[in-house]
């Protein structure tokens, strides 16, 4: 996927689960990581990606502060209502940003209440002394006045559920049964899903290897159903491995020797469903394209599950050095460009492809549970500009394929102007283009709702197209 519209992705060695490990925010006295925190959330709130922040923190500090943040932006829109009840007027956007981060993890059940106060008021000492009364007086009135000011918010929809009134509104329009629980979900700690390199293993014999290195997993009948719920229209879906609790890829047996790869659920739909788009699957080197290739997932799944001509293309070139990262290490090849999808004369050979992957850039509006800034960087007006960017790369990419030939677009978001709406209006503006069955909208919602949509991996719009001969 792109990437100007998509905050950075993780470095392998994070839990891509999006989560630290509990204990290493024990490492460091609390103060410290607050002032991290501190420092993230400020940032955030001024537009920069909270990947891109915490990779300049010191690695001993990351991963407390990571986990810090994550708790802190999911709770940003109640902390910021209590802020406005405690404090009318907004300090300092430093000491603002401690006084938030300190609110939304007195909200939660991190840490000893008064043991967090005294540690933010320390943590004001030593970046902004003159402000350490005001945050301690603040913070001790919320403990005093905690059932009375969470009250008073109680109506406030985007206090309550923590994402943009924007957000809100537009999953009401687009999903007025599913939009709580979708905001719900987003608020919880995903799983961390494993994708088995089936050219190595299969599935069944990794997951003993997770066994015998002591890496809990679910059942696999129980993963593999984790994906669509009821709706599979995936026979040759390969099984995935959900862990139990998140671990550091490098206590996952064989991960340096290309045996595994982290992946979400939601995303492992893609190879598959492609490569079995005609219903047998395409043939020994057959050419396939993968736009919007970074950071090199789905390219790799692709190759990992036949022997395809693969050629893997993104604007980015700095993103697309983690492509050929990842290709490496799972020991796959691929012919890798760094251009603009958009753009084909500046790249294409004039050869056609037999199929073609679009991940289109856009606003991760799926994947927020893993990136919790997204929700509070993204802006009303960047999904119609992304709807733009999804229907120029859409019509620059059709004519480069075959007749006969397959596109799958697919995005991390569950807002239907980047999904069904862009398939409806591509259909209707281009006469030799027909719609197979694919999945649609996946939403991370729990299994209650509607099984036809539910869905434990992130959200995703898969949407498989046929060119008629």
């Amino acid at each position: 996927m792109s990437r100007s519209a998509r905050p950075s992705s993780p470095a392998p060695a994070t839990h891509v689960s999006g989560e630290a490990s509990s204990s290493n925010k024990g490492s460091l006295p609390l103060w410290q990581l607050l002032i991290g925190c501190a420092d993230a959330v400020a940032a955030v709130r001024q537009g920069q990606s909270l990947t891109d922040v915490l990779a300049a923190r010191a690695p001993q500090e990351r991963p407390g502060v990571q986990a810090l943040s994550f708790a802190a932006l999911r709770r940003l829109g109640t902390a910021e209502a209590l802020r406005k009840k405690l404090v009318p007027k907004a300090p300092q956007a430093w000491v603002d940003a401690l006084l938030l981060s300190s609110l939304a993890l007195a909200c939660g059940t991190e840490y000893n209440e008064h043991t967090l106060v005294d540690q933010a008021v320390e943590a004001a000492k030593r970046r902004a002394r003159q402000a350490s009364g005001m945050v301690n007086a603040v913070l001790r009135r919320f403990l005093r006045e905690r059932g009375d000011l969470l009250a008073s918010i109680d109506q406030d929809l985007v206090a309550s559920f923590n994402h943009p009134a924007w957000w809100i509104k537009r999953l009401k329009q687009d999903w007025p049964d599913h939009w709580q629980a979708i905001l719900m979900a987003n608020q919880e700690q995903p799983p961390m899903t494993l994708r088995v390199n089936q050219r190595h293993h299969t599935v069944a014999a990794y997951r003993q290897q997770l066994i015998d290195a002591g890496i809990l997993a679910a059942d696999l009948e129980d993963a593999k159903a984790a994906s669509l719920g009821d709706l599979d229209p995936l026979p040759h879906q390969p099984a995935h491995i959900v862990l139990t609790q998140g671990v550091p890829v490098s206590r996952l047996p064989g991960f340096e020797q290309g045996d595994v790869s982290v992946q979400d659920a939601a995303a492992q739909i893609a190879a598959p469903l492609l490569i079995h788009a005609s219903g047998q699957a395409l043939p020994a080197g057959a050419r396939v394209l993968d736009a919007c290739a970074a950071p090199g997932g789905k390219t790799a799944h692709l190759l990992e599950l036949a022997d395809l001509d693969v050629t893997a293309l993104d604007a980015d070139p700095q993103r697309l050095v983690r492509v050929n990262e990842t290709l490496t290490r799972l020991g796959l090849k691929a012919r890798t460009i760094a251009a603009d999808a958009s753009q084909p004369s500046a790249w294409w050979d004039g050869k056609p492809f037999d199929a073609i992957l679009l991940d289109a850039p856009c606003s991760a509006s799926g994947i927020v549970r893993r990136h919790p800034d997204v929700r509070w960087l993204r802006r009303e007006s960047d999904i119609s500009a992304l709807a733009r960017t999804q229907d120029a790369i859409l019509n620059a990419l059709w004519p480069l394929l075959k007749p006969g030939g397959h596109l799958l677009y697919c995005t991390c978001s569950i807002f239907k102007m980047e999904g069904q709406d862009r398939i409806d209006a591509f259909l209707q503006r281009t006469s030799d283009a027909r719609a197979l069955p694919s999945p649609g909208h996946l939403l991370p919602v729990v299994e209650y709702l509607d099984p036809a949509r539910h869905n434990r991996g992130d959200g995703f719009f898969y949407a498989l197209l046929s060119k008629t001969t």
